[in-house]
C-alpha cells in the first residue's frame, strides 16, 4: 500500500513536469502529490508502532558541494525538519557543507527524494529568471535561492499538518485501532530527539542570512514547485553553478 502511494506520487509530478502541462493543471497535480506524500508518512509511522522492523531509527550525512553548498544546506535542513527528521551541521574540511540527518528511515527517505527533487526545480527555475541590472548577481541569486526553500519548506510543512490533523481524527473516531496518531509521532519525536543528542551532546543554532533583493521573487516560484518526491531527470542541474 505504501509503495502503491509513493508510485502514484511520481506518477502525479511526471505529469506535472510535462511541458504540455498547463500552470493549473500542474498546481492540481502537485496539491495531490503533496497530500499523497504526507499519507505515505503517517501510513508507515502508524505500521512501524504496530511493526518496529518495517521503520527503524537511522541516520544519513549529506555531503553537499559547491556552489550554493549552504543555500542546499538550509534547504535539506528545513524540508528534513519538515519531515520530523533532526539536522546536525557539520564541519567539513573540504570546501562546501556537510549535513547528519536523524530520523526514521521513511522520513529519510523522503527526505531525501524531495531535497532532490527540489535542488533541481530549484535550479530550473533560476535559469530562467532575469537578474537585475543593479546589484550583485550572485547575492540576487542567493536571495532567490533562500525564498524558493522558505516557500516549499512551508508548502511541506503545510501539507504534514494536514496530513496529521486527518489521521489523529480518524484514530479518534475509530475503536480498538491501535496507537492514535499524535502519539505514535510523539514518541517518534522523542525517539529521534535521543538519537540526535547522543551524538551531538553540545550543539547551537545557526541562522542563515542574505543580502540580495531577489528573496520574495524566489519565495513566489517556491510556491508553485511540486513538493511531492518524483523520481527526477538530471536535466538542467547545472544552471546551480551559475
Amino acid at each position: 500500500m505504501q509503495t502503491d502511494l509513493l508510485d502514484r506520487v511520481r506518477k502525479l509530478l511526471a505529469k506535472a513536469e510535462d511541458d504540455g502541462c498547463t500552470p493549473e493543471e500542474a498546481e492540481a497535480l502537485t496539491a495531490k502529490a503533496a497530500e499523497l506524500m504526507a499519507r505515505y508518512g503517517i501510513d508507515r509511522a502508524l505500521l512501524g508502532a504496530l511493526r518496529p522492523e518495517t521503520d527503524r531509527p537511522a541516520d544519513r550525512v549529506f555531503d553537499l558541494d559547491n556552489p550554493w553548498a549552504a543555500v542546499k544546506a538550509n534547504l535539506l535542513a528545513g524540508l528534513a525538519t519538515a519531515l520530523r527528521c533532526q539536522c546536525i551541521l557539520l564541519t567539513r574540511r573540504a570546501p562546501g557543507s556537510r549535513v547528519h540527518v536523524f530520523g526514521y528511515l521513511s522520513d529519510l527517505e523522503r527526505a531525501d527524494i524531495l531535497f532532490t527533487s527540489l535542488l533541481v526545480q530549484m535550479a530550473r527555475a533560476l535559469a530562467l529568471q532575469p537578474i537585475p541590472a543593479r546589484g550583485g548577481a550572485k547575492a540576487w541569486r542567493r536571495s532567490w535561492m533562500l525564498g524558493f526553500s522558505s516557500a516549499v519548506v512551508a508548502r511541506v510543512r503545510a501539507a504534514e499538518e494536514a496530513a496529521v490533523a486527518s489521521a489523529t481524527a480518524s484514530s479518534g473516531q475509530a475503536k480498538g485501532g491501535g496507537p492514535s496518531a499524535a502519539l505514535v509521532l510523539a514518541d517518534r519525536a522523542v525517539t529521534v530527539r535521543r538519537q540526535a543528542e547522543q551524538a551531538y551532546p553540545r550543539t547551537r543554532k545557526t541562522r542563515v542570512t542574505y543580502t540580495g533583493n531577489g528573496y520574495a521573487d524566489g519565495y513566489r516560484e517556491g510556491q508553485k514547485a511540486d513538493i511531492g518526491g518524483a523520481k527526477i531527470r538530471s536535466r538542467s542541474a547545472g544552471a546551480l553553478a551559475r
